[in-house]
């Protein structure tokens, strides 16, 4: 018993059992009621989410942002939005990117204070260049806290993430007060669906977090995400008289084309335009389509700027296109020049177009129901226009547009396997609806130039924007999260796929039936080639030997190694996309074999440099 020293006051003795004081016997342990859950306004947000019909949030658990995973817990219990956990924190905004592709809802990703915030960056910076709806939720210290240099304190008194996040997104803000929560939120989601899409961020201090709410979310989701259906009448009037006076057009199709690619192929077929498309907007259109003439740009096709260079060129057509490097071929005035008509949904892609004589604006689908309807009309009156031959070239393989030399490359049963032959392999064998997810490097190159496709739902993905190594990983495991019974493919190279190998364990955890293609040459193959092509210094583009196989196996993932042309010809994917749980194959490819990116090195060469990223 404890005494007291030196105290003057006796301690009682043990109070002796009796019958008002003994403990009682149970048959059974007492059972503890458990306490209500109050609702917080970390709640709030997921409410939120479930009004939107978003049911996935990415990240990477962390002590501040506990509360919001607290919530998500709660949430997928009753069957609302859930927590999938990535590796890594730029692995979980990829996913939440490839999310946003496949459902069309806004990608959603979260993260602790501190690195967390950082680590997501990459990810972050990538969705802005590629125009990708994406909240972003970052945690902070408690708000006392501030200033104290706290573990991991990243605010405006420390390593100033709010301040990171400013260059990298269309809204970012610091939620210094519970009652700024709800407004905040709602204009980050508004933001985030602004012509043009982007990631917003909020950074919300844990106590904040597991506040309790004093309101319930109030807003309706319909009043948040709305497309509003605009257009420039008088620029779509002047549009029409142009076209009244040209005897031909010629069209080039970008990546912001999207819901409008059924007009604007209505709108190709009745004025018998001549079309090609940049890298990325390819996966808008039919690739065998009679009147398609390639790819213009980055690891495009001769027949594509052939096209632009024929005198007999009236009108260019350029559509929701931001005219970067890599599909303008740097810019050049094949496309860039003063028969362009630039159409687009974003006043600020204008900015690289002011040769054009003509800016379009407004929603696309929208001006292209009225160009259909006026082109409708006036051929009634037997109005028609030319279409301009195929310069040279006409398709073979698959609809591509390729030397007799290519073609051969595309037939070759030479071990290790030829790259265009892998390619032509996959253009006959994947299930037209197969979503593609291509990886920066040499798989860009490949896959823009031999990769041909007739499915134009936008299933064909590519990051092109920022150009970020490993994107394609958690990109094709967000797609396949938001839409488990489509077949998904990862196309990536190993110098990419060893950034964030650990990523298809998640895939593993989820069960998802994503099929990873890693292209094995030991190298960074743009790397590597764009030195040789540059004339360059060679110099860190050669990697170890590695079995990714059996890498995938240690992380129980079926792997195959595939060495020859025979070995990947009997593949049956449509059993593979049916798996509960994703495959690797190793492809052994030909590093010799060079890529089709020669005017990218001309470009950089241009500017004092020869080495392409990536």
């Amino acid at each position: 018993m404890l005494q007291l020293i030196n105290s003057n006051f006796p301690i009682p003795d043990p109070l002796p059992l009796s019958p008002g004081n003994a403990p009682v016997q149970t048959d059974t342990a007492p059972v503890a009621t458990p306490p209500v859950q109050q609702t917080t306004y970390a709640d709030l947000i997921v409410d939120y989410l479930a009004q939107m019909g978003i049911d996935t949030v990415f990240g990477v658990p962390g002590g501040a942002i506990e509360p919001l995973l607290n919530s998500l817990a709660r949430s997928e219990r009753k069957g609302g939005p859930r927590l999938v956990v990535a590796r890594h924190e730029c692995g979980a905004a990829f996913m939440a990117d490839g999310y946003a592709r496949e459902t069309g809802k806004m990608g959603v990703v979260c993260a602790t204070t501190g690195p967390g915030a950082t680590n997501l960056i990459t990810g972050v910076a990538s969705a802005l260049a590629d125009e990708v709806p994406m909240l972003v939720i970052t945690a902070q210290t408690p708000l006392p806290k501030f200033g104290k240099r706290a573990l991991q304190e990243s605010s405006c008194t420390a390593i100033d993430t709010v301040g990171m996040f400013r260059y990298v997104t269309q809204f970012n803000t610091l939620v210094s007060h519970h009652e700024q929560l709800e407004s905040k939120l709602v204009s980050a989601i508004m933001a985030a669906h602004r012509k043009p899409n982007g990631p917003v961020h909020i950074s919300i201090p844990a106590d904040v977090l597991r506040s309790p709410a004093t309101i319930n979310a109030h807003i309706h989701s319909d009043l948040l995400v709305h497309d509003f259906a605009m257009a420039d009448d008088s620029a779509i009037a002047r549009l029409c008289e142009k076209l009244g006076k040209v005897d031909n057009l010629v069209m080039y199709i970008g990546n912001g084309v999207g819901k409008a690619s059924k007009q604007i192929m209505e709108f190709i077929e009745l004025t018998g335009a001549a079309f090609v498309t940049g890298p990325m907007g390819k996966t808008w259109v039919d690739e065998h389509h009679p009147l398609y003439r390639g790819v213009y740009g980055f690891a495009g096709h001769d027949s594509a700027r052939q096209l632009f260079q024929s005198p007999d060129v009236d009108l260019i057509l350029a559509v929701g296109t931001e005219l970067g490097e890599l599909g303008t071929s740097g810019w050049q005035n094949d496309l860039l020049n003063t028969k362009l008509v630039h159409i687009d949904s974003s006043i600020e892609h204008f900015t690289r177009s002011p040769m054009a004589n003509l800016h379009v604006f407004g929603n696309i689908d929208v001006i292209f129901d009225r160009l259909v309807k006026s082109v409708r009309e006036v051929r009634k009156w037997g109005r028609s226009w030319e279409t301009l031959p195929n310069a040279n070239q006409t398709p073979n393989i698959n609809g591509g547009f390729f030397t007799l030399r290519e073609a051969d490359k595309c037939l070759s049963n030479a071990s290790p396997v030829k790259p265009q032959r892998l390619m032509a392999h996959l253009s006959q064998a994947l299930p037209e609806d197969t979503r593609i997810f291509v990886d920066a490097g040499n798989g860009w190159s490949w896959a823009t130039h031999y990769l041909s496709r007739s499915n134009s739902q936008g299933l064909y993905r590519i990051a092109m924007g920022y150009g970020s190594m490993a994107w394609s990983i958690g990109a094709a495991i967000g797609s396949a999260i938001g839409n488990r019974a489509a077949p998904t493919l990862c196309i990536v190279g190993d110098g990419s796929y060893l950034m964030s190998a650990q990523e298809i364990t998640v895939a593993a955890q989820q069960q998802l039936p994503v099929v990873f293609l890693v292209l094995n040459d030991a190298a960074m193959g743009m790397v590597m080639h764009g030195q040789q092509l540059g004339q360059q210094e060679s110099i860190g583009w050669e990697l170890n030997e590695v079995n990714y196989a059996l890498m995938a196996q240690a992380m129980g993932v079926d792997g195959i190694v595939i060495t020859s042309p025979d070995q990947l010809d009997k593949l049956d994917y449509q059993a593979l996309f049916q798996k509960r749980g994703p495959t690797l194959l190793d492809v052994r490819i030909d590093r010799n074999e060079i890529p089709p990116m020669g005017d990218r090195i001309k470009g950089l060469a241009v500017n004092g440099s020869a080495t392409p990223g990536g």
